[in-house]
């Protein structure tokens, strides 16, 4: 069976995202933060590697929302928007993103083709599971991509980037879910400086 694996980034005070995303700031005000584990200078530190090749390697397909893929909004129009990761993007595989507005597939470079989905995180995993095979698929997020990953209970673990940060605002990742749902165990706990990466499963 196929594993459904879904990290995030996280702040101490449950946000995986700043308020205010936009193209100057993708990850919203003071959402960078939430990142210098794999972006800053402790990305070479060995758990780091070991997580991010968790996140990355051998995934067979990704699901993402289309606030992280981009910060256009509405109607694509004659948008060229090809991503916030330049021509050769580190997913390697197909990569489903969830939007309410057709776009053409967008094949890019090392393997990496972004599809659009307009009907839905069911649909997108049916779609993602047809490639992977017996792969692993990723959900890449953001905040709302995962909560409905989460809700319709496609996710199988949840691995989560701690970071010693209050973000005060923005986007929660498990906002609108009701007390003990989901229910999540925990398999997993590495450190590195900055940093604590969680390990949840996710309980049926």
């Amino acid at each position: 069976m196929t594993r459904t694996n879904l990290s995030m980034s996280i702040s101490a005070d449950g946000y995986v995202a700043g308020p205010g995303q936009c193209e100057e700031h993708p990850l919203g005000i003071g959402g960078e933060q939430l990142h210098g584990w794999h972006l800053g200078p402790n990305k070479n530190h060995p758990v780091n590697k070991q997580v991010v090749a968790d996140m990355m390697d051998g995934m067979g397909a990704t699901i993402m929302g289309r606030n992280m893929f981009g910060p256009i909004r509405g109607e694509w129009g004659d948008s060229g928007w090809r991503g916030w990761w330049g021509d050769e993007p580190p997913y390697h595989c197909p990569v489903f993103v969830l939007t309410h507005y057709p776009h053409d597939p967008i094949e890019m470079a090392g393997g990496t083709t972004f599809r659009f989905v307009t009907d839905g995180i069911e649909s997108a995993y049916a779609q993602a599971e047809a490639v992977a095979g017996d792969r692993p698929i990723s959900i890449a997020g953001g905040a709302s991509c995962a909560g409905q990953a989460i809700a319709a209970g496609l996710v199988d673990e949840i691995d989560l980037q701690v970071n010693p940060v209050i973000l005060g605002s923005g986007e929660r990742l498990l906002d609108g879910f009701e007390a003990g749902q989901p229910g999540l165990e925990l398999v997993r706990v590495l450190e590195a400086p900055g940093v604590a990466h969680l390990r949840y499963r996710v309980i049926r």
